[in-house]
C-alpha cells in the first residue's frame, strides 16, 4: 500500500480531531484526488482570535446553515506559509499587516480590511507572585520571561517594544504562538509574558499590566479572501460577516476594537 493510499485510509478516521488539524485533512482529501465540500469555508486566523472566530463561527452558520466553517488557527506568519505553500484556504485573518502584505505581494489575496484591533499587556500569573510591576523588569535574569516567536505577530510586536524601551530581555522561552505563551503563564511556568489584552482578558488565570501608550502596543487585525479560493462565495460571505454589525459586536466583547 502507499502511503499517499494510508494517508487516505486514515482520513476518515482523524476528522474529528480539533480544529488546528483541518488543514492537513484537506490537503489529505486533496492528495486523494477528492476535495472539500463546497459546503465549507476553510478560515485560517491567529491564534489570538481563537475565541471570537469561535462565537463568529457560531453566529455565521446560525444564519447560514448550509455552510460549515472549519476553523484552522496558529501563528499568524505559520498560516503565511501554509497559503504560500498552496493550501487550499479560503479566508486569512491575520495579527499583523505585514504578515498580510506578504500573502499580497505574492499575488495570493484580494484586498485586505482592517477589522480589528488589539494591544500588548503584560501577563502574569494570578496573583502576581513574581512581584513584576512594568516592562523594565523583562531584563530581570531571575525572573521567567517568555514571548511568542521572533517569527510571530506577538513576538515581533513585543521585541519591538522592548527594543524602544531599550531593555534586553532575558527571555527563557519563546513560543510558537501567543496561545501557548498565555497557557504556561496560566500554569505558573513562567513570571511574566508578552501578550494581547484579548488572551488576558478570556483567561481568568493571568493578570495583565498596562504597556505605556508611549511604546505602542497596538496592532491591526486584517482578514481578505484567499485568491482562487476553494469556496469564493462562502468566503465572501464570512468576511462580510466578520464586518457586519453583529460580527464587529462579537470580537468587541471578546476585547478587540473596531476600525
Amino acid at each position: 500500500m502507499s502511503l499517499q493510499q494510508a494517508a487516505c485510509n486514515r482520513q476518515q478516521a482523524v476528522s474529528g480531531r480539533a480544529a488546528s488539524i483541518v488543514l492537513v485533512l484537506l490537503l489529505l482529501a486533496s492528495a486523494c484526488g477528492g476535495s472539500a465540500s463546497a459546503n465549507q469555508v476553510l478560515v485560517s486566523a491567529a491564534s489570538s482570535l481563537t475565541n471570537a472566530f469561535a462565537d463568529i463561527e457560531q453566529a455565521f452558520e446560525e444564519k447560514h446553515p448550509g455552510i460549515d466553517i472549519l476553523l484552522n488557527v496558529a501563528g499568524s506568519s505559520l498560516l503565511r506559509e501554509q497559503i504560500l505553500g498552496g493550501a487550499p484556504v479560503d479566508v486569512f485573518a491575520s495579527a499583523n499587516p505585514a504578515v498580510m502584505q506578504m500573502v499580497m505581494d505574492a499575488g495570493l489575496a484580494d484586498e485586505p480590511a482592517i477589522f480589528a484591533g488589539n494591544r500588548l499587556q503584560i501577563g502574569v500569573p494570578h496573583g502576581n507572585p513574581a512581584g513584576v510591576v512594568g516592562i523594565e523588569d523583562f531584563a530581570d535574569e531571575t525572573l521567567l520571561i517568555g514571548l511568542c516567536a521572533e517569527a510571530v505577530p506577538c513576538g515581533v510586536l513585543a521585541r519591538d517594544i522592548l527594543t524602544d524601551a531599550g531593555i534586553e530581555p532575558a527571555i527563557d522561552t519563546s513560543e510558537p504562538d501567543v496561545r501557548s505563551l498565555l497557557t504556561k503563564l496560566e500554569v505558573g511556568e513562567l513570571d511574566a509574558g508578552i501578550v494581547y489584552l484579548t488572551d488576558v482578558l478570556a483567561s481568568d488565570k493571568v493578570i495583565g499590566i498596562e504597556i505605556p501608550d508611549a511604546l505602542d502596543p497596538v496592532t491591526d487585525y486584517l482578514i481578505a479572501v484567499v485568491a482562487d479560493a476553494p469556496n469564493l462565495s462562502g468566503a465572501q460571505d464570512f468576511v462580510a460577516f466578520v464586518l457586519s454589525a453583529e460580527g464587529q459586536q462579537i470580537l468587541t466583547a471578546h476585547g478587540f476594537t473596531t476600525p
